[in-house]
């Protein structure tokens, strides 16, 4: 299991979160994995001190990939943590959220911007899902 965050713009005006996973499948060797998706391109980013964005969106729908380092974001539905090796699925392209480093490790990261109709393998967290009833399934 990928641990996967996806962050959004609702039609409610705010940003919302859910916890899950990227959804994995048997491989031909014994290993997991996904099908192969597009991506638009690909860049890496390295912050070593908090800039202190404030509320901002994101510029695009991506794949944020932690490398290293450890943050807390900050959206309308409370906060959540990532870690190295956690995936942040973002669609939060009007809304916004804000985030701060934790610790003194600089946070290292691969972006990966996604085309529209790209369908990203997130599937939310079970205890979600049964709290929210199957109506949001």
């Amino acid at each position: 299991m990928i641990r996967c965050v996806r962050l959004w713009s609702g039609s409610d005006g705010n940003s919302h979160f859910e916890e899950g996973a990227i959804d994995l499948g048997s491989g031909p060797r014994g290993d997991m994995l996904t099908d192969k998706f597009p991506i638009a391109s690909i860049s890496f980013q390295q912050t070593n001190s908090d800039p202190k964005l404030g509320w901002h969106p994101d510029p695009a729908r991506q794949l944020v990939i932690t490398m290293s380092g450890a943050l807390e974001f900050t959206t309308h539905d409370g906060r959540f943590s990532l870690r190295a090796g956690d995936i942040l699925f973002t669609e939060d392209t009007v809304a916004g959220h804000d985030w701060k480093l934790l610790g003194e490790q600089p946070w290292r990261r691969l972006y990966a911007i996604l085309d529209q109709a790209t369908v990203v393998p997130f599937r939310p967290a079970e205890s979600r899902l049964a709290a929210a009833g199957p109506e949001s399934r």
